[in-house]
This record gives structure tokens, C-alpha cells and sequence, in this order.
């Protein structure tokens, strides 16, 4: 009898409760709010024409896969002009639901088919020193400069250009300016050792936060070593490197490289770069900064021994502009082995992610 009644009041009590909400339809959504402009396909739409501007297609996965989720959020919720994009782009922060916005997103998602192309999540921040294992398009101007121990400034103009779902190749261009060891205060300045690379994402997962990528460069010799620009000799630099997403926006990133002259009188070397660090914005959809610390350590192979060298790097990047696409890192490189003669050299660089804008777009 008591059990009779007990199941009684529990079919009551679930006959009176409300129904449970029902998941949003991101493609429901997507066609009543976005369609007209964006396609039902995703490709753009009729109110594209009578703005007479280019829209962007959500089926291309060289587009869209290198996005994040967080900054196509940030332009539903702010509207075009929150990243520096057209203002025909409204806001939905108050028309959307956070559940909204997340199912239209996961609608974004599908449009993608081709699996290959790793995630924009994917995509950590760049450090001063450790290679990312995402295939980028950019360009980064980086300089070096001792603060102690002698003069010298190392500048370098990189510009990496993404082919295919997961390779890229580069360029790099180094300048050298030293200070002549015969005390005379006079410097020696010029073009260093020319970088041809190539680097290739092997494996990545967005369910695991995790990307690894094989790379190679050659370091053509056309620095004047008698000079000290450059090590007068081909040096072939195979790598691998890994990126790791961490709990709390942390992330992770280890570079293994070796240097292998082809001139036998310069000693191999072996270098294992690493990068931890976390991305915050100071409020919400704001611009994301990531303060990193990065170990950098290195072994020469000299005359039957082995030279061990190792510094920190502590650096932090920001962005400059609402887009986020032109950014900067600060960082200083400190030696924590024979820092008696070893210099401390302070680092920057400035990124601009050219596929997501000019120089002067998105401020």
C-alpha cells in the first residue's frame, strides 16, 4: 500500500513539473537570423547584395577551421565593430541565449567537412623562442638585443605562408649588428645566414587539445663570417613540435631541434625549447593576453664533451588592435648557466596574421 502510494505521488509530481527545455536548433537559428545575409548554405547571401560587400564562407575550411570558436563569439555577441569588422555585423548579446549562440556555432561547425584542418583552438600563442606546431600565415619582425656582455643586435624577418590543410613553408631574413671585440667601439652589421623552411602538422585533436608537427630548416650561408654574421657553412635544422591545451587556458608547447653543420669543424648541437603559459582577457570577448615563460635549454657536442647551456625566457604577448590579428611580445632572455659571460638580451616581436587583414584593418 505504501509503495503503491509512493510511485503514485512520484507520477504526480513528474506529470506536474515543467517540460524540460528543448536544445536550441542551430541551423533553425542560423536560417531565421543569419541566412539573409550569410546563406542557408553558409556562402552568403541575398543581403550581401544590396551591401555590396564580400561575406565569408563558412564551407571553405581554410577559413573557417582556423577560426576559434572564441572569436566568432565575440563578433555574434558585439557585432561586427567589437573585432574590427563592419558594422552591417549586429550584435546578438541581448536577442541570443548563451545556449543559442553555442548551438548556431556547433551549425558553423558542420559546414566544415573536410577533417584534415586542424581547429583555431589549436592555434597557441606564439613565443620569442619555441616554434608553434600550428602551419600559420604570417609575418613576424623579432629582435634581439644583449643588454650586457658586449653589443649585439639580432633582428629577423620571417614571413611563413600555409599550403594545403596542415603544411607551411617560410623564409627567413636575419640582420646582425655586433660590436668588433678589439675594443675600438666600432660595429659590425649586415645580412646573416638566409632560412628556407618547411613544416608539416602531422597529428592533432581537438578532443585532446593536442597538436604535433615535423619541420626542417636550411640555413643557407650567406652571412660574412669572417665578420661575424653568419657561421660560413649550410646548417640543416630538423624539429619536432608539439602544443598542448591545458585546463584553466593554460597551454603547453616543446620544441625539439637539432643543428647539424655540414662543415665537420662546427659541432652539432641539440636544443629542447619548451613555452608554458595561459591566455586571459580582462573582460569578457575583451583582448586576449598571454603572459609565458619559456626553459630553453642546449647541448654542443665539442670535442668529445658536451656543452650544456640553459636560459628563461619570461615574455608576454598582446594584442595591438580590436582584430587581433597584428600582436606583441615583450620577453627578456636570461641565462641561468655561466651567466658571467653570457649576456641577458632583451626580446619583442611583432605578428601580423595577414589572412585575417591588412596592417591598418581591424583597429
Amino acid at each position: 500500500m505504501r509503495a503503491r502510494a509512493v510511485r503514485s505521488g512520484l507520477l504526480i509530481a513528474l506529470l506536474a513539473a515543467p517540460p524540460a527545455a528543448a536544445e536550441p536548433d542551430g541551423a533553425a537559428l542560423f536560417e531565421a537570423r543569419c541566412a539573409q545575409c550569410h546563406g542557408q548554405d553558409g556562402r552568403g547571401g541575398p543581403g550581401t547584395q544590396a551591401f555590396q560587400m564580400p561575406m565569408p564562407d563558412f564551407t571553405d575550411c581554410a577559413f573557417s577551421a582556423r577560426e576559434p570558436d572564441s572569436d566568432w563569439a565575440a563578433v555574434i555577441h558585439l557585432g561586427g565593430p567589437g573585432r574590427g569588422f563592419s558594422p552591417l555585423m549586429p550584435a546578438h548579446a541581448e536577442t541570443l541565449t548563451a545556449a543559442e549562440i553555442a548551438a548556431v556555432l556547433a551549425h558553423l561547425r558542420s559546414l566544415c567537412r573536410d577533417e584534415r584542418w586542424p581547429r583555431g583552438e589549436l592555434n597557441l600563442p606564439r613565443p620569442l623562442v619555441t616554434e608553434k606546431a600550428f602551419p600559420e600565415d604570417e609575418a613576424v619582425a623579432t629582435v634581439f638585443a644583449n643588454t650586457n656582455r658586449g653589443g649585439e643586435v639580432v633582428s629577423e624577418l620571417l614571413f611563413e605562408k600555409r599550403f594545403g590543410p596542415r603544411s607551411q613553408v617560410e623564409l627567413s631574413l636575419p640582420f646582425v649588428a655586433r660590436e668588433r671585440p678589439d675594443s675600438s667601439g666600432s660595429w659590425n652589421g649586415g645580412v646573416g645566414d638566409l632560412g628556407l623552411g618547411v613544416k608539416h602538422a602531422f597529428f592533432h585533436s581537438l578532443d585532446w587539445g593536442t597538436i604535433a608537427s615535423l619541420g626542417a630548416e636550411v640555413k643557407l650561408p650567406t652571412g660574412d663570417d669572417d665578420r661575424g654574421l653568419g657561421k660560413g657553412t649550410t646548417v640543416f635544422e630538423p624539429y619536432l613540435a608539439w602544443g598542448q591545451i591545458l585546463p584553466g587556458g593554460a597551454f603547453l608547447q616543446v620544441q625539439a631541434l637539432g643543428e647539424f653543420p655540414t662543415d665537420r669543424g662546427i659541432p652539432d648541437e641539440f636544443q629542447l625549447r619548451s613555452a608554458l603559459g595561459t591566455s586571459f582577457t580582462l573582460k569578457p570577448f575583451g583582448r586576449v593576453i598571454s603572459p609565458m615563460v619559456e626553459a630553453v635549454g642546449s647541448w654542443a657536442f665539442v670535442g668529445g664533451g658536451v656543452d650544456e647551456q640553459w636560459d628563461l625566457v619570461p615574455q608576454v604577448q598582446i594584442p595591438l588592435n580590436r582584430r587581433q590579428h597584428i600582436r606583441l611580445d615583450l620577453g627578456v632572455r636570461i641565462p641561468l648557466t655561466d651567466a658571467g659571460r653570457r649576456p641577458t638580451r632583451f626580446g619583442i616581436y611583432l605578428l601580423w596574421d595577414w589572412y585575417d587583414g591588412g596592417l591598418l584593418d581591424g583597429w
